[in-house]
């Protein structure tokens, strides 16, 4: 079966082609007999579409009933309201229609048989006198045999009379009169039975017909009283359709001018800095067209802009003296407004790409929308006070002035020829040397590592990549505890359509020795059993230490019990140590893989590295992987020519690992100085708001939970926190960003200068005070409907203290609820999906005036964004449909201006 017919909806549009290629199959004249004569005419429909499937047109034969009938309703329709026969296609249906030839329906040996009567006037009286049966058409089979057995009858029994009457008169020349009389009244009575016989027949015969007649007359009538409650209801569809359209055009109005209303507040506000001339240029570019906006558009989700555009206040007076003109600013502000109207849609299915292409180009994860919205307004002190203050991506923003120092030394601005000529694929031999020295140097490896065995690609994102491609087959599965860092998700999906299996960790520990999220080798070998009861073809084992975003330190013995199962089955255990230096606790002593005396399986184990972490370069891009496998790094080596690095970049970086004292001496110590007092900053502000977090001295970030901000245990409550986070301008990452099976865990970045890190942490804090404002408020209204009271006793139980906060590791957070338990097997949510907070603010934005300004737009943009109605209804567009749109709008406008 052709499924290709699927695409097109039940009742789509068909093109002129293919509507007369339907017309020329369903016309002819033994596909109209053979749908009068069929009481179930689905066949005739599927034969219909096979053949326009011959032809190049994929429709079912659904679709081609379906057509047909509305094509019919549309020519009675015309037919009966006498309208203007100016419909295409009224000659064609006309034609079929109107001269289609009366049908009986009559069953003669089970058989249903059409045959054409009374085309004539005068047709049953013809019959009657004689004339041939021939007259009527194509006869009925069974009468047909009926009349040759008549006839055979007749002749047969002609001869024998006239041999027994032949046989007496030769015999009696002279026979008697008495003999001749008792004959002809024999045959006199004989004839008078043929002629009885023969008038019951055509008796029989016109009340059959008639019988026909009428039951054909009643199917017509009920088959038209059909077709006119099908138009009817039609009919009544188009009437709510047209009165559901004129609501919601009327809403659409309504919220356009509370727009208007919140803007023109905005303009108060800002009267005394910025000339007002200014502040009308967003609605001055709505009257004009939509215009194509450059660059690819992102995610749904993506619409929501984290207010930049509305909530952007004037510049004040002392900004006038800055080296950017005024205009350039207001410009951009206007168009954010009128892209925020507008909605940033995902992008739709290009005819340029593939399937993958297309899904590729679709694909986008929270952690990337989070960044680009970060990177269209980043906050600066001078230039972007108001911009988003990034704590959700993990960079190291604390050594530019170490790392500016010694990357501008002379030896690092060396050039020679082979540094401008392609080199080996895994990365030049001097560069991979000196990372084999390193990795030896720092991991404590027992052997000194050998530089054959090192593969250096532009990033560990690509090394996941090609490390997925080699290992795996489509549709292969890697294992990989939960959460993790979500991005591995595209490295090893988008190019290798490799899938990751999740195997969930408890955010609740489980024992008094327990940890939160304490992976063991039990809970790896439950998540491999339900990978293959479920079909799944697992090949690798992917393990992070230390662990993001936990940032959990596993020790030697943990990490032999999970090479030991990767060995059991056979898996190849692909290790992540990319903040291996990243400990900035001197009790706390971290312990690399290549540091085991003799691993379980050497030519399953492959660990990587890399500097975007552990030096603050993460713009440089170079990730190593060291693995004893030959085969596997000649594999890679064909991959790396799509992954290289610059001969220029490899030089420096094998100058920078080279340099030991500067590594010991000057960067580390003081690298891991400033991480441990940020990390001190970020958790002393966590404890003084009672927020439970994973005390771990590692890496970037924090694990934070906080899943008492939550008034339902959902991830959509969790994506509603976030965004409202975005509109304080603060940038966090959310649990489903990372496959957290529990909702309300985000990670923080506190790898930052300390004026951005409190700057965020003091929005953090806003960001929650508002969230509790409106869980405790009693005019909170929900987009549901439901009314305070019935949330009042949820939400007293999520604003119970968590006195037993994850804080130093000493003490275990306590278990929220049942429900909350139950969300960990719950699907991740959409991303587009808006929060209830977008919502909560729309019927309270009276008692709440000023602060709740920034909120009430962006419940306004996101209403009109899930809307159409601004792009089909322009005020110039409608201006003939309904003069007064356009009359209101310049009114409103006007409105503005004063």
């Amino acid at each position: 079966m052709d499924f290709r017919a699927r695409r097109y909806e039940r009742g789509s549009n068909w093109t002129d082609p293919e509507i007369v290629e339907l017309l020329q199959l369903w016309s002819d004249e033994s596909v109209q007999i053979e749908l009068e004569s069929s009481l179930r005419n689905q066949r005739v429909f599927d034969r219909i579409a096979h053949i326009l499937r011959e032809k190049g047109i994929y429709r079912s034969g659904d679709q081609c009933r379906e057509k047909i009938k509305k094509m019919k309703l549309e020519y009675r329709r015309i037919k009966d309201n006498h309208k203007m026969r100016t419909w295409k296609f009224y000659d064609v249906m006309d034609r079929v229609l109107a001269n289609r030839p009366a049908v009986s329906y009559s069953s003669l040996g089970g058989a249903v048989v059409a045959q054409q009567v009374f085309q004539g006037s005068g047709g049953s009286e013809a019959y009657l006198h004689g004339v041939p049966a021939g007259s009527f058409g194509p006869s009925c089979s069974g009468f047909r045999d009926m009349n040759a057995v008549s006839a055979t009858s007749a002749t047969h029994i002609g001869p024998v009379m006239q041999e027994t009457s032949e046989q007496p008169r030769g015999e009696a020349p002279c026979g008697s009169i008495s003999v001749k009389q008792r004959k002809r009244r024999r045959g006199g009575r004989a004839s008078c039975g043929r002629s009885g016989g023969r008038e019951s027949l055509d008796r029989a015969l016109v009340s059959f017909l008639n019988w026909q007649q009428s039951a054909e007359e009643r199917l017509l009538s009920l088959e038209e009283a059909r077709l006119e409650r099908e138009f009817q209801a039609e009919e009544r569809r188009e009437q709510r359709e047209e009165r559901r359209a004129e609501k919601e055009r009327q809403h659409e109005l309504h919220l356009f001018t509370m727009l208007t209303g919140a803007l023109f507040s905005t303009r108060q506000e800002a009267a005394a800095t910025m000339p007002s001339d200014r502040l009308v240029s967003p609605l001055a570019h709505l009257s004009t067209p939509p215009m194509a906006t450059a660059g690819p558009a992102v995610s749904s989700s993506l619409s929501q802009f984290p207010q930049e555009a509305l909530t952007a206040q004037p510049v004040p007076t002392q900004e006038t003296k800055k080296s950017q003109p005024m205009s350039v600013k207001t410009c951009q502000v206007s168009q954010d407004v009128f892209a925020t109207l507008r909605g940033a849609e995902a992008p739709g299915h290009s005819v340029y790409l593939s399937s993958r292409g297309n899904s590729i180009r679709q694909h986008q994860g929270i952690l990337q929308e989070g960044f680009i919205q970060y990177a269209m307004d980043k906050h600066h002190q001078t230039d972007n006070p108001d911009g988003i203050v990034n704590l959700g991506t993990s960079e190291n923003k604390l050594c530019y002035d170490l790392l500016h120092k010694r990357l501008t030394k002379p030896d690092m601005l060396h050039v020679e020829p082979s540094l401008l000529h392609y080199s080996d694929w895994t990365g030049h031999t001097f560069l991979r040397e000196e990372v084999s020295k390193f990795l030896s140097h720092y991991c404590c490896s027992p052997m000194p590592l050998r530089a054959d065995n090192v593969v250096v690609m532009n990033g560990c994102g690509s090394l996941f990549s090609c490390i997925a491609a080699v290992i795996c087959d489509p549709k292969d599965a890697i294992l990989i505890p939960t959460p993790f860092y979500g991005v591995i998700t595209e490295d090893v999906h988008l190019y290798s359509d490799v899938k990751l299996f999740h195997v969930p960790l408890d955010c609740e520990a489980d024992g008094k020795e327990s940890r939160h999220f304490h992976l063991t080798v039990g809970k790896l070998e439950a998540g491999l059993k339900k990978a293959k009861q479920e079909g799944w073809n697992i090949r690798a084992l992917i393990l992070m230490n230390p662990h993001n975003p936990l940032a959990e330190i596993y020790t030697p013995k943990e990490m032999i019990g999970f090479l030991e199962f990767a060995k059991r089955n056979e898996l190849h255990a692909i290790i992540d140590e990319v903040y291996m230096l990243t400990v900035f606790d001197e009790s706390v002593t971290f312990h690399s893989v290549l540091s085991i005396e003799s691993l379980p399986d050497p030519q399953r184990t492959h660990v990587m590295w890399g500097m975007s972490k552990d030096f603050a370069m993460a713009g440089i891009r170079i990730g190593t992987l060291y693995t004893v496998n030959t085969d596997l790094v000649e594999a890679l080596a064909q991959l790396g020519s799509f992954h290289g690095l610059p001969g220029t970049l490899q030089h420096q970086v094998a100058q920078l690992l080279r340099d030991r004292d500067w590594i010991n001496n000057e960067f580390l110590p003081e690298n891991r100085r400033r991480l441990k007092s940020a990390h001190s900053l970020l958790t002393r502000e966590l404890q003084s708001l009672g927020i439970p977090f994973l005390d771990r001295p590692a890496t970037l970030y924090v694990w934070a939970d906080l899943r008492k901000y939550l008034s339902k245990s959902t991830f959509e409550e969790e994506l509603s926190l976030w965004r409202c986070f975005l509109r304080h301008k603060v940038l966090l990452s959310c649990g489903q960003a990372f496959s957290c099976s529990t909702p309300g865990w985000f990670r923080i970045v506190f790898a930052d200068q300390q004026p951005q890190l409190q700057l965020g942490l003091q929005r953090i804090q806003e960001a929650l005070k508002e969230i509790e404002e409106e869980n405790t408020s009693s005019d909170t209204c929900s987009i549901k409907g439901i009314d305070y009271e019935g949330k009042k006793p949820e939400k007293e139980e999520n604003d119970e203290p968590d006195n037993t906060a994850v804080v130093n590791s000493t003490s275990s957070p306590q278990s929220k609820s049942s429900d909350q338990l139950k969300e960990r097997d719950s699907p991740v949510p959409d991303t587009g999906m808006l929060g209830a907070e977008e919502f909560v603010l729309l019927d309270c934005q009276k008692s709440k005036p000023a602060e709740n300004l920034d909120s009430l737009i962006g419940t306004l943009r996101h209403q009109i964004r899930s809307s159409d109605w601004l792009e089909k209804n322009t005020p110039v567009l409608s201006h003939g449909e309904d003069p007064e749109i356009l009359d209101v709008f310049k009114s409103l406008l006007q409105r503005a201006k004063k």
